[in-house]
């Protein structure tokens, strides 16, 4: 998926990179060659003489074989819009969610392409609102919830996120959950199951001697062990 709009909406998302490349070659350089792209890229020339041939044909850059690549006004438009992309996602994830840069970058990267307008829209509104209100992003950043995979006694004593967890539920009763206490490689399965916050769930019924116990989460029938039900904690679901 690449990002809605008309100088991109028919480029791949390699195609994004290399106009991206070549915009950041020559603001450093004042030039770009298809050497110091294939570099850059990490590509053989051939590989990039390729890629320019296409984004010649979509009038973003400015190729015939020469040494020289120099970007149209359409590209530069472009390129400067993907590269904007980038370096939000970059300060969302370094700064918010205190990734190491690298890291940040790579993730970047992976979504930039994606990234549409009305998401980039609400991201800035996000910065805009903590630029007015400092005080949200520091109090993510000081409890343990915001920065490691650590329990925080200040939200485990909230009434609001609820006592119960998965593990208390009787079968036919539904919650919403409110947090995933495990950690590791437990964490990212019940993640990856979609187990979210904000969830509703379902327990259906429980196997011989109590395990396993299925669950109902987001359409989907979910088999957890006890030990691995009580990481997660629920509040009561609205009538």
């Amino acid at each position: 998926m690449q990002v809605t709009n008309s100088s991109t909406a028919q480029m791949s998302s390699p195609l994004e990179d290399y106009l991206e490349t070549i915009y950041l070659l020559v603001q450093e350089h004042g030039f770009a060659r298809v050497k110091d792209i294939a570099r850059a890229r990490d590509v053989k020339p051939a590989t990039v003489s390729l890629a320019l041939r296409k984004l010649a044909e979509g009038e973003l850059v400015n190729y015939e074989r020469r040494e020289y690549i120099g970007l149209t006004q359409k590209g530069e438009a472009a390129a400067r819009r993907i590269l904007t992309r980038h370096r939000l996602l970059s300060r969302f994830f370094e700064e918010i969610l205190l990734m190491p840069a690298g890291a940040a970058g790579e993730q970047a990267c992976a979504m930039e392409h994606c990234l549409t307008d009305v998401a980039m829209d609400r991201m800035v509104r996000f910065f805009e609102f903590l630029g007015n209100c400092p005080t949200a992003i520091a109090a993510f950043h000081r409890c343990p919830l915001g920065t490691r995979a650590d329990a925080c006694a200040t939200c485990s004593s909230r009434t609001d996120l609820g006592s119960r967890t998965l593990a208390d539920l009787k079968p036919g009763q539904r919650a919403v959950v409110t947090q995933i206490n495990a950690t590791g490689a437990l964490r990212q399965r019940l993640l990856d199951m979609g187990i979210l916050p904000e969830t509703p769930v379902e327990l259906e019924r429980s196997g011989l001697g109590g395990e396993p116990l299925w669950i109902r989460c987001q359409g989907a029938r979910l088999a957890l062990r006890r030990t691995e039900a009580a990481t997660i904690r629920l509040r009561e679901a609205a009538p």
